[in-house]
């Protein structure tokens, strides 16, 4: 990467989320808690659908790859912003800060495609019933598991190849807890204007395309479920509130920041917590104590634990 840049910017200064104190060590508990809760519930849902065979499902398969997507988009920032509030002086270098925005949108096109595809399911699963386990077939499920990653790393890449070429022989300072493609062209020694029109269209375009796709299939799935339920549009709202409220509370800060021409003001940093910290909280919680299912699996896997633990023990004890 040496040869690629001529930059004479080795690091760059991360400015992060706060200056106080007080406030350093409230935001390193809080993310510390959040960070240990996203890990353990995403990863708790990975075993959950791998080990337990009534949740071998397209549904479930779907959301098992989306857990772990959370887990890897996550932790492209959340552990250096915990480890950062505890430092002083808050540097990444720069090739750290390069493979940082390339993760950073990898698993983020790919987390896109996987909300895409599970919306696609429900669609199936509600509006075509008779015809679902046809249509969502293990060959369907994996392939778009497979056009996920693709997208996501075409989605990255091509963003990647032009930021990469940028010369950067000045300010360093970016004003954030985390590197991304619009504040690191606001820091090279040339205009920036035709790389931000780049980045602007392939992730403002991806964003806006997988927020209307994934509206216009809940808009469907409402409109199926009131027919079905004789007018009655409340029982539509219940079942798919909690997600389209994860779903805008994923892609308002990545409209915020891509489709409104590159703003770069201090509140994205801020809107963006939700992104890396808070929908990944939220879906664990969502499809686990609102899924009749998974609660199921919940309860079959903590009596099983319980037992080699404790019921075990005492049986040979007692031969």
């Amino acid at each position: 990467m040496d040869n690629i840049n001529d930059s004479v910017v080795s690091e760059f200064v991360l400015l992060g989320l706060s200056s106080s104190s007080e406030m350093k060590v409230f935001l390193t508990l809080i993310f510390s808690l959040l960070y240990v809760c996203i890990i353990l519930g995403n990863l708790f849902i990975l075993f959950l659908v791998i080990f337990d065979a009534n949740l071998h499902s397209p549904m479930y398969f779907l959301l098992a790859n989306l857990s772990l997507i959370d887990v890897g988009f996550s932790s492209t920032t959340v552990p250096k912003m915990i480890i950062d509030l505890l430092r002083e002086h808050k540097v990444i270098s720069f090739q750290d800060c390069m493979a940082q925005i390339c993760l950073i949108h990898i698993t983020g096109g790919v987390e896109m495609v996987l909300l895409i595809a599970m919306a696609f399911d429900r669609y199936t699963a509600i509006c075509k019933p008779l015809h679902y386990l046809k249509i969502m077939s293990p060959k369907m499920c994996v392939s778009f598991v497979v056009i996920a990653w693709v997208t996501g790393v075409i989605h990255a890449l091509s963003q990647f190849i032009f930021i990469i070429h940028l010369p950067f022989c000045g300010p360093n300072e970016i004003d954030s807890f985390y590197c991304d493609f619009p504040r690191i062209i606001k820091l090279a020694c040339t205009d920036g204007a035709k790389y931000e029109f780049i980045v602007a269209a392939n992730s403002g375009f991806m964003t806006m395309g997988a927020f209307f796709l994934l509206i216009l299939s809940y808009v469907f799935i409402l409109v199926t479920v009131w027919k079905c339920s004789s007018g009655d549009l409340s029982k539509a709202f219940v079942t798919l509130s909690a997600h389209i409220t994860v779903v805008v509370l994923y892609f308002t800060p990545c409209m915020f920041l891509y489709v409104w021409h590159f703003s770069t003001s201090s509140l994205d940093k801020y809107l963006f917590i939700v992104d890396f910290a808070i929908t990944p909280v939220l879906n664990p919680a969502i499809y686990t104590l609102r899924n009749k299912d998974m609660k199921t699996a919940m309860k079959k896997s903590i009596k099983q634990a319980y037992y080699a633990q404790f019921c075990l023990p005492k049986l040979s004890l007692e031969f």
